[in-house]
């Protein structure tokens, strides 16, 4: 029997597709090397102490009811004083909103400003942004963004479409690649913004918003700086809605407290909207998180370790990709800037095996490697690129430092198989 249009239309996810082959060698005894996960193993990033024990405390103490609907206010002024202190942004427990995470605020800024038919811009590769302008029953301009430009968009690209826009979706430091805005691009992007919303103002046309999904924002590496659009021009404060929480930066995907914060106007709206839904961050995490936040050397110390943890992954797997690419074979990455991803590119399509076996698309190639060399990654085009983009996410989160000889070993083994 057939559900829905919208059900009917869904896409599956590509991530999901490579799991269950990793899960059918595993089955049958293989030894896989998955760097798919945008996650964290537990075992080697293990959230907080002190935020694990928060939680404990808040159930001891039967914090179990519902949570008030934009989120408890403990945690409201800690996150408030958390960015004022950290990112120089000055936001009031009023003008922030809790949930269950990024995904659901992320549905929400679309529902929120989004009438049917509306058009969204975003960048590929770019996180879902296609499955959540599908359910929101809008329209996309897609970007396709280049490596020179480390895959995050430019004012050059967005300029042509600024006035047939209704929301621009960007991400910094930015999933799949791990790359980051510099602060000329992002600043370039954000007074566009300002002069179209001052020609959209004179004309009594609906605004053109940002939504900014900044989630990776603390795990920066090296002289990598992360700017966000409002610190840099602060005109553009009135049209754009944050996307933050604690997922990544402290390992606690499964804990569920994300927030957005902007325009109060919007965060009123983002709220209704979810207290229909119900996605509510647990009142027993949102208390623990707000009392964690205040804990400054103990968050300070945990930064500090799982920055320096991720990053000597990531650069050891960079640098293997150039001793690989000096070697001649067709491979490349480009340095590692944040979050736990390295952008990787497999140049292979139309290579061939002794035994015959040719390369002829993207999906093959992702196959190949795993079949050959052990290691799952995701192709670009599980982000939303053209299917013949030859670019790769690999994710450290679950990455034992240990195995990383051993991957490259059965890399160059497998990159050897094909013809040059």
């Amino acid at each position: 029997m057939k559900t829905s249009k919208l059900a009917e239309g869904l896409k599956g996810s590509e991530i999901i597709k490579i799991a269950g082959e990793v899960n059918a060698l595993k089955a049958q005894g293989e030894t896989i090397y998955n760097q798919t996960i945008g996650d964290f193993d537990a075992n080697i990033f293990p959230i907080p102490d002190e935020l694990k024990q928060e939680i404990v405390n808040a159930y001891h103490d039967n914090q179990t009811n519902y949570p008030a609907a934009n989120g408890m206010e403990s945690l409201r002024v800690s996150v408030s004083d958390y960015l004022s202190k950290n990112l120089k942004l000055d936001y009031s427990k009023d003008e922030i909103l809790i949930s269950g995470g990024a995904r659901p605020l992320i549905y929400a800024v679309y529902q929120t400003i989004l009438d049917l038919e509306d058009t969204v811009l975003y960048p590929v590769p770019s996180w879902n942004n296609d499955a959540y302008t599908y359910l929101s029953r809008n329209k996309a301009v897609i970007i396709e963004t280049k490596p020179e430009n480390k895959f995050m968009p430019t004012v050059e690209d967005i300029k042509p479409h600024i006035q047939l826009v209704n929301l621009i979706a960007l991400c910094s430091p930015l999933n799949p690649t791990g790359t980051t805005f510099d602060k000329e691009a992002l600043t370039e992007i954000s007074q566009l913004v300002v002069v179209e919303n001052k020609r959209r103002a004179s004309l009594n046309e609906k605004p053109l918003y940002v939504l900014y999904d900044q989630i990776y924002w603390q795990l920066t590496y090296g002289d990598t700086v992360h700017y966000n659009p409002v610190g840099l021009v602060p005109e553009v404060r009135d049209y754009t809605i944050f996307i933050d929480g604690i997922s990544k930066a402290f390992a606690a995907t499964g804990v569920r407290v994300g927030w957005a914060f902007g325009p109060s106007h919007v965060i009123n709206k983002m709220k209704a909207l979810l207290s229909h839904i119900g996605a509510w961050s647990p009142k027993a995490e949102q208390l623990a998180t707000a009392s964690y936040l205040k804990q400054e050397k103990p968050v300070s110390s945990y930064l500090t370790h799982i920055k320096s943890e991720l990053h000597e992954r990531l650069v050891t797997f960079y640098e293997g990709f150039n001793k690989l690419q000096k070697k001649g074979f067709s491979v490349k990455a480009i340095e590692p800037q944040a979050a736990l991803y390295l952008t990787v590119q497999f140049d292979l399509i139309g290579k061939s095996t002794k035994d015959g076996l040719k390369l002829n698309t993207i999906q093959e190639v992702t196959s190949y490697l795993l079949n050959e060399a052990k290691l799952a990654i995701v192709p670009f085009y599980a982000f939303g690129t053209s299917t013949d983009s030859n670019w790769f996410r690999l994710s450290v989160g679950t990455a034992r430092k240990e195995d990383i000889n051993t991957i490259f070993e059965l890399l160059e083994t497998a990159l050897l198989k094909l013809n040059k």
